[in-house]
């Protein structure tokens, strides 16, 4: 490789994009390229390491006493800890016939003393490295922005009527086709535009007779852009002209639709805004379906730029529940809108579940409300089932409004919560869990407000109670060896090298604030939200507030680009992470993560005495 391909590859090689131009020519002048055959020790444990590595191509294993801790491969560098200590804990050796960049220790450490940037990143705590990664991966991806083109925009469909058309009949057609502008053909096979604003503002204004011919009140002069173009060239070209719209063509020069300032506008803000409102504006079942349909574009686009998991988990929560409260109020029973608080429960209702997995929800009635149990739970049978047509799988559990236990009235419901607490059991535990994450679907959520009261006022104030509730975190061990190796579950053949990422990292957090915040009483229902009032009342200090935030992002972050992944390549998703597809840097966060979750477990074991229940 030329000095140049050499640079380019390092500094794509993070945190070594921080390099100074001096630098990256210091690290390319000394770099040498090492070729290994397979089995080969590049560094041994118990000595002082010589080089730091680049790997080009191939596989290289870390070892602790013939235990593979780790794994580097292709873009991965090792193992800069070694360098700064002087001291090789462990030993690298090629899995397979492995090209490396080898650079000396001394400029190295060096560089290190030199660059700020590159000494906090190796010296940061845990949380900071958790933040800082996050950060790092949206300056990263924003260049995927540069790259879109205009037909992954929401180009509306071109309708096409002759320019003798009248206004009346142009009307007409708008609101059947349900588009903003029309395009008009002459006689001569010309082009022209007409849009809503033309109608108001020419027709309306003017007084002008509803039979005369539309084309006297369009527009000609059209600038066209190709379906394969750049998004920020046909922004340009709008710029440029000082148009709204333009008419997008495809390769045989063919019109195919229209793109307008919105378009480009929901593209670059995500499609939130145009997708809400295409909430607000559903008026059939079919129109909801449709809108719903861009939640996965949403949240891939949300992800490429680098957008927190918590913000995408929010926002894709915000939007799951307008549309479950349209879906409601446009299926539901007169008599039911205004008696009935729909709610979803678990990580939907903590705002935590961001792709459609399946459903949790329940129904609470008022009291009062006259519609007979039987014709309540036909409907909810049929709500169940719209929710599957839009993509909201069966809960394999059965927690549904279709079932009679989760669809009841608000004193059933409040017979229901004393029984789980004056009866605890395993399914008592999980489903006051479930209830304690549930979050209000529907406009008024004045039922659900007074059986969490309930819950609070009749819950005991017994630390028995919550040593038994939090006891089931002991069930779950967190994937990570004594070594700061992955553990991995040899009996599961089906993800054999595979880390069950919720198992081991996610609900240990998630039941561990659940239990601390049902003991203290917290309102809240995300776990972000309950981590910041868990350390307002001081029952987490500001250090381990912080670091759980940041880990509890990283784990569904990581968790989300896997499935976003299996998502695109058919797969079924699922909580499964390979940790040899990631890279370095997430492999040793998320080994950083697993070491807060432990510490987690730990000060839940020591708080409710668990090891005695």
């Amino acid at each position: 490789m030329s000095i140049h391909e050499q640079s380019n590859f390092i500094k794509g090689i993070h945190p070594f994009e921080n390099l100074t131009k001096t630098e990256l020519e210091e690290f390319s002048n000394n770099i040498d390229i090492i070729y290994l055959k397979k089995g080969e020790l590049l560094q041994k444990e118990k000595e002082e390491p010589k080089n730091l590595y680049f790997i080009i191509k191939g596989l290289v294993q870390e070892l602790y006493e013939d235990e593979v801790i780790s794994i580097y491969s292709n873009k991965e560098f090792f193992d800069p800890i070694s360098l700064i200590e002087n001291f090789s804990k462990n030993s690298f050796v090629t899995a397979q016939e492995t090209i490396c960049y080898s650079l000396p220790r001394d400029i190295f450490i060096k560089t290190l003393r030199k660059n700020r940037a590159l000494e906090s990143f190796f010296f940061q705590s845990i949380s900071q490295k958790l933040n800082a990664n996050i950060n790092y991966e949206k300056n990263k991806e924003l260049a995927n922005i540069m790259v879109a083109k205009v037909k992954d925009a929401n180009v509306h469909r071109a309708v096409i009527v002759p320019y003798e058309t009248s206004i009346y009949e142009a009307v007409k057609t708008i609101k059947k086709e349900k588009v903003p502008t029309l395009l008009l053909r002459d006689s001569g096979g010309q082009i022209h535009i007409v849009t809503d604003s033309d109608f108001r503002e020419k027709v309306i204004l003017n007084r002008m007779d509803f039979d005369e011919i539309v084309g006297k009140i369009s527009n000609s002069g059209i600038k066209y852009v190709n379906e394969n173009d750049f998004l920020f060239n046909a922004q340009l070209i709008m710029t440029q002209h000082g148009l709204k719209r333009l008419v997008v063509v495809n390769n045989k020069d063919e019109i195919v639709g229209i793109i307008d300032q919105i378009s480009l506008s929901s593209f670059f803000a995500t499609h939130t805004f145009s997708v809400s409102n295409e909430i607000d504006k559903a008026e059939t079942i079919e129109e909801l379906k449709n809108a719903s349909k861009s939640f996965i574009k949403i949240i891939k686009s949300l992800n490429a730029k680098g957008v927190k998991v918590e913000f995408i988990s929010k926002l894709i929560n915000q939007l799951n529940r307008k549309m479950m409260n349209k879906l409601f109020k446009i299926t539901a029973p007169d008599e039911l809108k205004n008696k009935a608080c729909l709610v979803v429960m678990g990580s939907e209702g903590r705002g935590e579940q961001i792709l459609k997995t399946d459903q949790d929800n329940a129904l609470i009635i008022s009291d009062d409300c006259t519609l007979s149990d039987e014709d309540i739970l036909k409907y909810t049978h049929e709500y169940t089932e719209y929710l599957v047509d839009f993509g909201f799988p069966r809960c394999e559990g059965n927690i549904m409004v279709s079932n009679p236990y989760w669809c009841r009235r608000e004193k059933d419901f409040k017979d229901l919560i004393y029984e789980w607490i004056m009866k605890p059991s395993g399914d008592n535990f999980m489903n006051l869990a479930i209830f304690y994450d549930a979050l209000a679907v529907t406009d008024d959520r004045t039922l659900l407000d007074n059986l969490k009261e309930y819950l609070f006022k009749i819950g005991s104030t017994s630390k028995t109670f919550y040593m038994h509730f939090a006891k089931i975190i002991m069930d779950f061990d967190v994937p990570l060896g004594f070594f700061d190796g992955f553990v991995f579950n040899s009996d599961d053949k089906e993800h054999k090298n595979e880390i069950d990422i919720k198992k081991g990292g996610i609900f240990i957090i998630v039941q561990s604030i659940r239990s601390l915040s049902l003991e203290n009483k917290i309102l809240r229902s995300s776990t972000q939200k309950r981590i910041k009032e868990l350390n307002k009342l001081n029952v987490l200090d500001d250090e381990f507030a912080s670091e759980l935030s940041q880990a509890f992002n990283f784990l569904l972050t990581i968790k989300l680009k896997s499935n976003l992944q299996k998502l695109d390549s058919g797969e079924k998703i699922d909580n499964f992470i390979n940790p040899d597809n990631l890279t370095t840097m997430e492999k040793d966060l998320l080994k950083d993560s697993f070491k807060i979750v432990n510490k987690l477990k730990k000060k839940l074991e020591m708080h409710y005495k668990l090891n005695y229940v």
